[in-house]
């Protein structure tokens, strides 16, 4: 038989090398999550709108084409586990059009909607950690309520630029659920249970 104190040891392991991973990976995320969850990811636009001429000073560039924010939620399609809250700064001068109309209209993912343009893009990560509940902040470091239900370990997240060419045309600001790995397990589980019983 297998020590428990073993199995637990090995589930932070476990969990602390994928966090590492999806902390520093410039891929697509959705992409990452749907596969760590094994299940189809749907987006949840919790709001979308232009942002005003003092939020657009703070980013360094107030003329031209405006900034837009987007707040969302990535669900499990299935199991309706939110998975990550997302803040994305999208500027619509650096953005493509086609891209822009997608986004716009608030239906998938932006990585998604980046992979069915089949867009060239060049990601950069800017930061990356873990912080407690009432540290987490927009990309305004202003503080924000994430929608993930009772909390008890530090928030992994990461903030990654998006170019479309030499000017960044989205920032983007992920929240992972710190409990993504366990869930999954105890899907696996309740699965393994449910066979047995059949």
């Amino acid at each position: 038989m297998i020590d428990p104190q073993f199995e637990r040891k090995a589930s932070d392991v476990l969990h602390g090398l994928i966090f590492d991973f999806l902390l520093v990976t410039d891929g697509r995320t959705t992409d990452l999550l749907e596969m760590l969850l094994n299940e189809k990811i749907i987006v949840h636009v919790i709001r979308q709108e232009q942002i005003g001429g003092e939020d657009a000073n703070l980013m360094g560039e107030s003329s031209g084409a405006p900034y837009y924010i987007r707040e969302s939620v990535l669900i499990g399609e299935k199991s309706r586990f939110v998975m990550s809250h997302n803040i994305a700064l999208v500027y619509s001068k650096h953005v493509p059009p086609d891209l822009f109309e997608k986004i716009a209209h608030r239906q998938e993912g932006i990585g998604k909607a980046i992979s069915s343009l089949g867009m060239r893009t060049f990601r950069k990560v800017a930061d990356s950690g873990f912080m407690n509940e009432a540290e987490t902040v927009d990309l305004f470091q202003r503080p924000i309520k994430i929608h993930f239900p009772n909390l008890q370990n530090k928030v992994p997240y990461k903030r990654y630029f998006i170019y479309f060419g030499r000017n960044p045309g989205i920032q983007m600001l992920e929240y992972f659920h710190p409990s993504i790995i366990r869930h999954r397990l105890q899907q696996e589980m309740t699965k393994e249970q449910s066979n047995k019983e059949e």
